[in-house]
């Protein structure tokens, strides 16, 4: 089924201006919502390996504070 759109005239420049060739309004605008997709999935894959990063960084400096948290068995 295809549906009929009103868009003002600045927006149909700016689909204009991002067309390359002969596409159709409908195909920029799919190539927008691919290209944000992907953008979404690589953030969100970095935000995870940040995370991951952190936690390392975080139980390598918990494990720091429980040698210093046994003094009882240090020797004076």
């Amino acid at each position: 089924m295809v549906t009929t759109i009103q868009l003002n005239e600045n927006v149909k420049r700016i689909l204009d201006r991002l067309k390359t060739g002969k596409e159709t309004y409908e195909e920029v605008i799919l190539n927008m919502i691919k290209t944000i997709e992907e953008q979404k999935k690589k953030r969100e894959e970095l935000l995870i390996e940040g995370c991951k990063e952190m936690a390392e960084e975080n139980l390598k400096i918990t494990k720091e504070f429980e040698v210093t948290e046994n003094l009882g068995n240090w020797e004076w």
